[in-house]
């Protein structure tokens, strides 16, 4: 990685790392097993997961690995660079966290005792400058037939928000937090009017996305997806053919793609089970 690369990812666990220490709750639609669903689609049957042994790249404050855990997941590794890895044991319960360990690293420097069944990362990738180490670790952690879940910022279907965002974000990612959290308030009570005619089934950009993911969301995680956007360092909207190439430059095979909600890939790939 070079040195720029390498202050952008330094940068990048920076801000999430205050972000969700700001912002640790991980209730509601934000953090239930139907999301969890939602993001899948049926690329992966969630009964699957059961007693499985399964690594979580990325896992904030813990709002991933509680669905998985409340999911029977067996054994859980969640791998945290930033500070927020302290309030995920806060979010689970006492036998929750009997099933859990914590490493507080990045995606490539993932600690491995025993290979795992499953290896998620959701909204992660996109936020990493060089993220194919992090890939190929996934790789060697995972068992042979084991499988790489992961979600990403998509570019298709993203064209009237990105000519927004990307404006809005070379402004936010220069100032303040807390003016970066207001301007994220003001926006999140602009949408309402739009979530409304979203659910009229008009035929509106990311109506899909607005109607089923962040319409049903408490306005305070409407606000932190805001803020989410607009915040972070580095984030890539990844067209099919690069999220593909992601996952099966480090050797995966048999790639499946859901394009959930018309703005967004979720990507699911197997390591062989005969591995040369």
């Amino acid at each position: 990685m070079d040195s720029t690369s390498e202050k952008l990812q330094d940068r990048t666990i920076s801000d999430f790392g205050e972000q969700w220490s700001r912002y640790v709750e991980a209730d509601g639609h934000w953090g239930s097993t139907e999301l969890f669903r939602d993001i899948l689609g049926e690329l992966l049957d969630a009964s699957e997961l059961h007693d499985a042994r399964i690594a979580d790249i990325g896992s904030g404050t813990g709002r991933i690995v509680r669905m998985l855990l409340n999911m029977d997941a067996g054994h859980l590794t969640a791998v945290e660079p930033s500070s927020a890895f302290q309030h995920i044991k806060p979010n689970l319960t006492s036998e929750q966290c009997e099933r859990l360990e914590i490493q507080n690293v990045t995606g490539d420097q993932l600690k491995l005792d025993e290979p795992y069944d499953y290896l998620f990362s959701f909204g992660v990738l996109h936020h990493i400058p060089e993220p194919t180490p992090v890939v190929e670790r996934a790789y060697q952690a995972l068992k042979p037939g084991g499988k790489l879940c992961i979600w990403l910022y998509g570019h298709e279907g993203n064209g009237a928000y990105l000519a927004c965002a990307r404006p809005m974000r070379a402004i936010t990612v220069r100032i303040p937090d807390g003016i970066t959290v207001f301007i994220s308030r003001i926006l999140a009570l602009i949408l309402q009017p739009y979530i409304g005619l979203c659910r009229m089934s008009l035929p509106l950009p990311m109506s899909s996305y607005m109607r089923y993911h962040f319409g049903p969301l408490s306005f305070r995680h409407q606000m932190l997806t805001v803020y989410d956007q607009l915040n972070p360092a580095y984030a890539k909207y990844y067209r099919e053919a690069e999220a593909r190439q992601l996952v099966e430059s480090a050797g995966f095979q048999n790639v499946q793609m859901f394009n959930r909600h018309g703005y967004s890939w979720t990507v699911v790939g197997e390591k062989p089970s005969s591995d040369e």
